[in-house]
């Protein structure tokens, strides 16, 4: 048995969750909204305050969906209820990011041009007051990480000096630089 399958997923008060005919879960917070098609073979079930997924069989297909499908309704109801962040930083010399509003990201790191990000439906940034940190945030889990990735992706960091975007945390190891003649 699936050790994630396993686990029954825990329905805060103030959540609803819907599943429909065709095996789709919607899930409904203080947040939002958001809702997942489960594959026809994976039986999901609300008992109290719990849902419960389960398979048919211990084929492999069946195996690996299991855990993946009460992952991503367990990632649902944690959205609906506090939401997800996604941490960045800015590191180089006169690198900055600012933003104007909510909704749209200016960020100046080294190009002859500032690159602005605008954000996608249920997504807010918030950048810090020193405009070198910033967090995506957003109730899809999924999202909140494409749309980090895609803005770390604006300028990865390089080895050799350190300078670009990473992730909160992130270590990027230092290359030593080319050798001097002797």
């Amino acid at each position: 048995m699936s050790r994630i399958g396993r686990l029954p997923v825990q329905v805060p008060a103030g959540v609803t969750v819907t599943i429909a005919d065709d095996n789709t879960v919607t899930v409904k917070g203080p947040k939002g909204e958001l809702s997942q098609k489960v594959n026809k073979d994976i039986k999901v079930e609300q008992v109290g305050a719990e849902v419960i997924v389960s398979r048919p069989s211990d084929s492999k297909p069946h195996r690996s969906m299991h855990g993946l499908y009460r992952a991503l309704i367990n990632n649902m109801v944690t959205g609906v209820t506090k939401g997800f962040e996604k941490g960045l930083e800015i590191q180089g010399v006169g690198w900055r990011v600012t933003d104007w509003n909510k909704n749209q990201l200016t960020i100046n790191v080294g190009y002859s041009h500032p690159v602005v990000v605008d954000a996608p439906e249920g997504i807010t940034f918030d950048v810090d007051k020193s405009n070198v940190k910033l967090k995506v945030m957003g109730i899809d889990k999924q999202q909140v990480g494409a749309v980090a990735a895609d803005i770390r992706a604006i300028r990865k960091p390089e080895p050799y000096h350190g300078k670009g975007i990473r992730y909160e945390g992130e270590y990027v190891r230092h290359k030593e630089g080319k050798a001097g003649k002797k």
